[in-house]
């Protein structure tokens, strides 16, 4: 393009906010990530992705864009198959990885397959979850597209009536076997994993839980056995090739710690983690001796368009 041919350093532009649920937590991310490139070394042009992100996108010309979108159209393949028509490499995995990991069923369908343990799940009308267990208790719902803990139900074992879901979830939900135990969680950076961080809560682990400072703490790393931190490492690594992601993914599990190996479990691949003041891969990298500008030019070293 004919206006970079002057520049010095490398023009960036970090898409956030956009219109998903998760808007506030990817306003967040930018911001953090914004700073972090120009500290890096980088020109940095904030964008708030909206109907005209194309033309936007198309003026600035930037040498790579940094996606620091969440949820659906930022995660979901939808943005990058844009960013692939305008040829601009692009953090992150690309069309097909966003779109499966965003998809909690097709994501478990490619864990099964590559060998990984998942619990029982299924699809479920709203209307029908509203009116019987479609799982003995106890279970969890959640929309099967969404991210953050946005819209999820926990329906304990001695619960008598089924969850009555708010008109605000989508029409189909997973309705999904309830671990208990403990919340763990590893991120992979190319083929590399980090080490595990264990999230303590005092309830769920959920939006407020997640995004809120001090509503939740990150045990990092994790104090388990050995033989959990290695199966977590080789598990989110092979979740990450599995599902085609590209550059920085994180895995959660739930551990029951009464069963050991046998307890452990994959949720979900995050193929877009946040990159907030209190997310968890900056914290992992940081254990890896990574600070959070180094892994925010990683990211952008390793953009790509179309891989």
């Amino acid at each position: 393009m004919a206006g970079k041919s002057s520049r010095t350093t490398q023009l960036v532009a970090v898409l956030m906010g956009g219109a998903s649920a998760e808007r506030d937590v990817s306003l967040s991310s930018g911001r953090e990530c914004a700073i972090a490139l120009r500290a890096a070394g980088y020109e940095v042009i904030e964008v708030d992705a909206g109907p005209d992100l194309a033309q936007r996108l198309t003026e600035i010309e930037p040498d790579v864009v940094f996606n620091a979108l969440h949820g659906r159209w930022g995660e979901d393949g939808c943005v990058q198959g844009l960013l692939e028509w305008l040829r601009l490499p692009y953090t992150h995995s690309g069309v097909l990885a966003s779109a499966i990991a965003m998809d909690k069923d097709r994501s478990k369908q490619v864990y099964a397959q590559a060998g990984l343990p998942v619990v029982d799940s299924v699809i479920a009308a709203r209307d029908e979850v509203r009116k019987r267990h479609v799982l003995p208790p106890p279970y969890v719902v959640k929309p099967n597209n969404e991210g953050s803990s946005v819209g999820v139900y926990i329906v304990q074992e001695a619960a008598n009536s089924p969850p009555q879901l708010s008109d605000d979830m989508p029409e189909s939900v997973m309705v999904e076997t309830y671990v208990p135990g403990r919340e763990l969680t590893c991120a992979v950076m190319e083929d590399r994993a980090f080490c595990v961080t264990e999230i303590v809560t005092t309830g769920w682990y959920d939006y407020q839980a997640k995004y809120s400072a001090g509503g939740s703490r990150h045990v990092c790393p994790a104090d388990i056995p050995e033989e959990i931190a290695t199966a977590c490492q080789d598990f989110a690594l092979r979740a990450h090739k599995a599902l085609g992601c590209r550059g920085v993914s994180r895995t959660d599990f739930r551990w029951d710690d009464t069963r050991g190996l046998a307890g452990l479990f994959l949720l979900e691949t995050n193929n877009q983690p946040g990159m907030t003041p209190t997310s968890l891969v900056p914290e992992q990298a940081m254990q890896a001796g990574i600070d959070f500008p180094a892994l925010c030019r990683w990211m952008v070293e390793d953009a790509s368009c179309g891989r």
